[in-house]
């Protein structure tokens, strides 16, 4: 269960999307880089996204509007001075993805970039290659790093626990999935790169993988946790009843190019709710969808863009029209049906733009950072940008740490104690169930007081069993997976019962309102600032 080598570098990635390949290739300039990643290196988030990159990139838009933009859908919550940093970063973030040969779309009239516009943008400013552009993306990022000779990848390698020595993160217990072995990794310092947590939900377009891990371990070490409540809901994730196209997400460019969406009357529905109707902020459009659901009792509504010529349709989006075809919906005649889904995470692990946390040794880059970037909404299309930006930072951060040593002898070997084969899985699996299915119904896109004391009792009780199960089980993926959704969704709703108000992607029944200035919720390990029964 154990292997006796220690596997040394001077950093170590756990993570392949955008922000763990980017960093890898900048730090590979500065020594030896161990990247780990759950399952192949190209199943990722990023790997999934098709609307595009958000950045300045036009004479007719300026940072100051990107900046703007971004405050104004973050609800008051954005740290600006990350903001500035990050947003500025955008131009220089294309430049490195061009070179890579990422081939962004562009106008054949004129040669420039095609601008794609979404949600809460006052500008058209989101690059894109057709409606495919994460993949393109990791395309180019993966052909990177296999041909860079001071990058080692770990393929089916997943993160136990982070290994600390005085508050320093030294390295991490890392299982190998299919060898089932626990391997020992140092490194003189160790970023975080893993991406969301939508599995910790029932309805997510995020992998099947996207557990939260890295949040879960960095609370584990004593990282501080901020703002977890926000949990983005994209509006269009296809309604697909047979699961041929489970997971698969309806890009918000739809809409930016007309699509409309339609209750099950065929009636438009959003200009009722927001003066800019479709192209309101996600979290806008997202309740607005659950009211009409609700309302009508439907299981899904409409996004129509059957108007628009079909030759376009099938030019601009081509992977969305190829897949909603296999489920049997031509979208160049038909509404797609559509339903929220969970699908970023606005909070994280508390870090500023250069992924520093308050645990030394310890970096956290992309989804799983808390830096304020987004506040309580993500503007669309500034996930991608924020991956690359921090990326940037973070290996300029990281340079300091050359002299450091790395301190493999320290790291004792992995003692699996008394744990035997576990001989229940089903109630292994259906613990995971029990959490997504509570997380949805009672943490979802409507929340109140007593809904998440519900949610926190039964949490409390399905820890302790999962705690348990950890300890007296062989380890297993799935026993590590779900000691980490459990951890996560806990922390999702006492940060949730902590704010007394509804501001961006939180909205509470009981506190239907925005409260006074703008504060960040904190959390560390060990700190309860609310009783279990409140």
């Amino acid at each position: 269960m154990m292997s006796e080598e220690i596997y040394e570098s001077d950093f170590l990635v756990i993570g392949t999307g955008i922000a763990g390949l980017m960093f890898s290739l900048k730090v590979a300039q500065l020594g030896s880089v161990s990247v780990l990643t759950k399952r192949k290196m190209y199943e990722c988030a990023t790997s999934r996204a098709q609307g595009g990159i958000a950045a300045v990139v036009s004479d007719e838009d300026s940072i100051a509007s990107h900046v703007e933009d971004t405050l104004r859908v973050g609800s008051g919550l954005c740290h600006s001075d990350v903001v500035e940093k990050i947003v500025r970063r955008g131009p220089e973030a294309i430049s490195e993805l061009a070179s890579l040969e990422v081939d962004f779309c562009r106008d054949e009239s004129c040669g420039e970039y095609e601008l794609g516009l979404e949600g809460g943008h006052s500008h058209r400013r989101v690059l894109h290659v057709k409606d495919h552009t994460g993949a393109d993306i990791m395309r180019a990022l993966t052909d990177a790093v296999r041909k860079a000779d001071n990058i080692i990848v770990f393929e089916d390698h997943m993160a136990v626990n982070l290994v600390q020595r005085s508050n320093s993160v030294i390295g991490a217990y890392v299982l190998d999935t299919k060898e089932r072995i626990v391997k020992r990794f140092a490194a003189r310092a160790t970023v975080l790169a893993t991406g969301g947590a939508g599995k910790v939900f029932l309805y997510t377009s995020n992998p099947e993988h996207a557990t939260g891990d890295g949040i879960a371990m960095a609370y584990r070490a004593g990282a501080t946790i901020t703002n977890m409540e926000f949990i983005q809901f994209h509006p269009t994730l296809l309604y697909d009843p047979t699961g041929t196209s489970r997971s698969f997400l309806i890009s918000e460019a739809l809409r930016g190019e007309g699509a409309v969406l339609l209750g099950p009357d065929g009636e438009r529905f959003m200009p009722s709710y927001h003066p800019d109707a479709e192209l309101a902020p996600r979290d806008i459009v997202a309740r607005a969808i659950d009211q009409e659901m609700k309302r009508t009792g439907a299981d899904f509504v409409h996004l129509d863009i059957s108007f628009k010529d079909a030759d376009f349709i099938r030019n601009r989006f081509p992977m969305i029209y190829e897949t909603c075809l296999k489920a049997g919906i031509d979208i160049t005649v038909d509404p797609i049906p559509v339903v929220p889904a969970v699908h970023y995470m606005c909070g994280g692990v508390k870090a500023d733009e250069a992924g520093r946390t308050d645990v030394d040794r310890l970096f956290v880059i992309g989804e799983s950072a808390g830096t304020g970037f987004h506040g309580a909404n993500r503007l669309a299309s500034n996930s991608l940008l924020e991956g690359a930006a921090m990326a940037h930072y973070a290996a300029e951060a990281v340079q300091s740490y050359s002299g450091r040593p790395i301190q493999a002898e320290e790291i004792p070997p992995w003692d699996p104690g008394e744990a035997t084969d576990p001989d229940e899985m089903i109630v292994v699996t259906h613990t995971w169930d029990e959490i997504r299915r509570l997380m949805m119904n009672y943490v979802g896109i409507v929340r109140s007081r007593k809904r998440l004391i519900r949610a926190r009792n039964r949490i409390d009780l399905l820890s302790k069993e999962i705690n348990q199960f950890y300890w007296d089980f062989k380890i297993t993926p799935d026993l590590v997976e779900l000691r980490n959704i459990a951890t996560v969704a806990e922390l999702i709703i006492r940060m949730a019962r902590m704010r007394k108000e509804s501001r961006g992607t939180h909205y509470n029944l009981d506190y239907p309102e925005e409260s006074g200035a703008p504060v960040d919720t904190i959390l560390r390990k060990g700190y309860l600032p609310i009783s279990a029964t409140e």
